[in-house]
């Protein structure tokens, strides 16, 4: 774990925060533009300090179903859209309002998994985003509900806000909630569970902990929440979890105090394509690899050879994304493949010589190349 102190956390200069639905919504009945007012009274004294803020905020669906004199949130997708295309204006509106008031300039930005999917796309927001914070404005981003279908979804906020905190290459995801942080055990069933004040991004433990769901409003319970801060350490970014309802919480995360529970990233930054690969392309299938080839890719970061794949799964493409298991079946990294699955599956245990006599051509001589590939 890296040891950066919460006094030195605080100092840093690109953060994302995460704000929950139970943090500004009359317990589901609409916006509480007082609270927003808060919320934003404080990132604008961040701001004014230098930092680079991007907020990621809910809301927007219950916003909608108060608008539309919904009494309970709807179970279908077209109607959850539906609520979310009419919320999204209050929601937008409510910031830039709140915002003006300090002469801090607002963005809004819409996403689908889609968009962080694809290569190009990727790019083109992290572009977007980067032009913005060096415009000192605040994108305040939010899932793109109206076009998005199940198979594209983030499905929850924690996990987009992890996703901004990839693309951005934050120092700090903030995940604010109506809980004091993580506890070792759900302190709605055991009273004597105690709050966890840090904890590892790679804990296996940490899942388990977690357990449970969100509530009736919100979408994500504490498990998307650990899970977002796993994504969110891919790219070295810390996340504090900590509960919304403390008076003046960012101030006092901006100063060092002890709040929540801080997950710490394990490992060092990945570089920009490296984090792409781990997180934001879809698996369409997998190699599975002997245990020689499992040790040179962990020990010697070198490219996987067709001889060293015993297996093949999926239907790919030349380009795709597949992950890379071990013999145990446990996935270790993953990589831009260099063969359709069916060339893969006519040249896999050969050496790299063979692989013309093999297909009649040859485009390269590795399976995945190491600069197309990370090794989780």
């Amino acid at each position: 774990m890296y040891e950066t102190s919460r006094q030195e956390l605080g100092r840093t200069q690109r953060w994302v925060i995460k704000i929950g639905s139970a943090m500004i919504t009359n317990e589901g009945r609409g916006l509480d533009l007082e609270i927003i007012g808060a919320w934003v009274e404080q990132m604008a004294a961040l701001h004014q300090q230098g930092k680079e803020l991007l907020l990621v905020s809910s809301g927007a669906v219950a916003e909608g179903m108060r608008r539309l004199d919904w009494p309970r949130r709807p179970d279908a997708l077209y109607e959850l859209q539906a609520a979310a295309a009419v919320g999204q204006m209050g929601l937008v509106q409510a910031y830039e309002s709140q915002f003006q008031h300090y002469h801090i300039r607002t963005a809004q930005i819409l996403l689908t998994h889609e968009d962080a999917a694809y290569r190009r796309r990727y790019l083109n927001i992290r572009r977007t985003l980067t032009a913005l914070l060096q415009l000192r404005v605040v994108p305040v981003i939010n899932e793109n509900d109206t076009v998005a279908y199940d198979e594209i979804r983030f499905g929850d906020n924690d996990t987009l806000g992890a996703l901004v905190a990839n693309l951005v290459e934050a120092d700090l995801y903030i995940i604010l909630t109506d809980q004091q942080g993580m506890y070792d055990h759900d302190p709605r069933q055991f009273p004597e569970a105690r709050l966890l004040q840090e904890v590892n991004a790679d804990d296996p433990a940490l899942e388990a902990m977690a357990g449970g769901a969100g509530g009736a409003i919100g979408r994500g319970g504490m498990l998307t929440k650990v899970r977002a801060a796993k994504q969110a350490a891919r790219s070295g970014a810390f996340t504090l979890i900590a509960c919304g309802r403390e008076p003046d919480a960012l101030r006092r995360i901006a100063a060092g105090e002890e709040i929540g529970t801080l997950v710490r990233p394990s490992q060092t930054p990945l570089a920009a394509r490296k984090q792409w690969l781990a997180g934001l392309m879809r698996v369409r299938g997998r190699l599975q690899l002997d245990a020689g080839a499992v040790r040179v890719l962990r020990n010697s970061g070198r490219s996987l050879l067709p001889v060293g794949v015993i297996a093949v799964e999926g239907r790919f493409a030349r380009g795709d994304l597949v992950a890379l298991t071990g013999p145990d079946g446990a996935e270790l990294g993953r990589g831009l493949v260099n063969y359709t699955a069916a060339e893969a599956k006519k040249i896999i245990g050969k050496p790299s010589d063979q692989i013309e006599a093999l297909l009649g051509y040859v485009d390269e001589p590795e399976l995945v190349h190491r600069d197309n590939l990370v090794v989780f």
